[in-house]
């Protein structure tokens, strides 16, 4: 059972959480202002509030904060022990939000996954996962993708001695799996659109193998600079970074040889790492970031070069927001042609990889090339 004092931590993480600041977020923030707490209390704190949840519906409303996340952690560690012991019929019904089931299929499968402690990947740098794996002792690498290795331990990776060498990034194997089936060369030049704070710019970058050019593109200053401090850290050099806030209004009229578009979404597909988004997320985000996702998609279709690739990726399950969007982004589009995506061993060129097949997030992959 946990220790009472984080348990009281927890507790007293769970008063500054409201729809309006997520459960990571109030995390960061309770731990800014509680400095002393040691990476290993903070593991569990951060443990505790996300098992509490995830079993969030089944807990009793009316006892005590610290009553509910000893509840949701017993209910864990017996999940845990023998995952039958919740039949599929309560977590279809408390494990996700009702309207999740207009727009995908919920399968017991999908259900124990995201019931499950998330796993922690790794990216090496290109050739090198079985050698990182080796040093880290208690890693494996995965048939999935090329540079991916599983951590299974407990120490503090941050202060490790590989990650200070820039030997790897923590990026989710179905993130990872996106720059795989972007496939860059090394000379070309790419664009990624919302670069976020860079995992999958520096993806590309690094399968270029600094050769080339990748254009990184976000709204928010904040991550652009945590971006040019990762890329320092991994050597990495042929990027350039602008600003650009999704409108018809390009950061630059240069064509490229691809794009990439990871783009904000509703991140159902990430409701195993984060699962208090299951209990704020609404079917109007949804039905907004569809809209917003195509609007973003129809501005980029000009920047490709004849036979360029454009990338377009959602860490998301629903409908509405992957098969739709690419569907009308293509009825839209006749002078680019969907492109199997070949990197990945499919003949299709849109794959939806759920979280139960890979251990890892939910994502939408689909592709598309210009014709010559």
């Amino acid at each position: 059972m946990i220790d009472q004092a984080l348990l009281n931590h927890a507790a007293g993480v769970l008063k500054t959480i409201s729809a309006d600041q997520r459960a990571d977020t109030a995390l960061r923030f309770y731990f800014e202002t509680h400095r002393y707490l040691q990476p290993p209390a903070r593991r569990v704190i951060s443990r505790t509030v996300f098992i509490y949840f995830r079993w969030f519906q089944w807990l009793d409303e009316k006892a005590s904060p610290q009553k509910r996340l000893e509840q949701a952690v017993t209910l864990q560690d017996r999940f845990t022990a023998d995952p039958k012991s919740i039949k599929p019929e309560a977590l279809a019904v408390l494990a996700v939000p009702a309207w999740l089931k207009t727009e995908f299929e919920v399968t017991p499968d999908y259900l124990r996954q995201i019931q499950r402690d998330p796993a922690l990947w790794l990216r090496a740098r290109p050739g090198r996962a079985a050698s990182l794996a080796k040093s880290l002792f208690i890693a494996e690498t995965t048939p999935h993708a090329p540079d991916a290795v599983l951590f299974k331990g407990t120490q503090d990776l941050f202060k490790s001695e590989q990650f200070k060498n820039g030997e790897f990034e923590i990026q989710d194997l179905a993130s990872q799996l996106v720059g795989v089936a972007a496939a860059p060369q090394p000379g070309e030049t790419w664009w990624d659109a919302c670069a976020g704070e860079g995992g999958k710019t520096l993806h590309l970058a690094d399968l270029m193998f600094n050769k080339g050019l990748v254009w990184a593109t976000d709204r928010h200053e904040k991550r652009i600079e945590t971006l040019r401090r990762r890329a320092a850290r991994a050597k990495l050099f042929n990027y350039r970074v602008a600003f650009w806030d999704g409108s018809a209004k390009l950061p630059t009229k240069a064509k490229f040889d691809g794009i990439l578009l990871d783009a904000p979404c509703s991140g159902v597909g990430t409701w195993q790492r984060n699962p208090h988004a299951r209990w704020t997320t609404t079917p109007d985000d949804v039905a907004e970031l569809a809209v917003t996702q195509l609007a973003m998609l129809n501005h980029l279709a000009g920047s490709l070069k004849p036979g360029g690739r454009l990338v377009y990726s959602v860490c998301t399950v629903t409908r509405s927001e992957t098969t739709a969007v690419a569907d009308a982004f293509s009825a839209a589009h006749p002078e680019l042609e969907p492109l199997p995506l070949a990197a990945l061993k499919s003949p299709h060129a849109a794959l939806l990889l759920q979280p139960h097949e890979l251990d890892a997030n939910g994502m939408f992959i689909a592709t598309w090339a210009r014709r010559r």
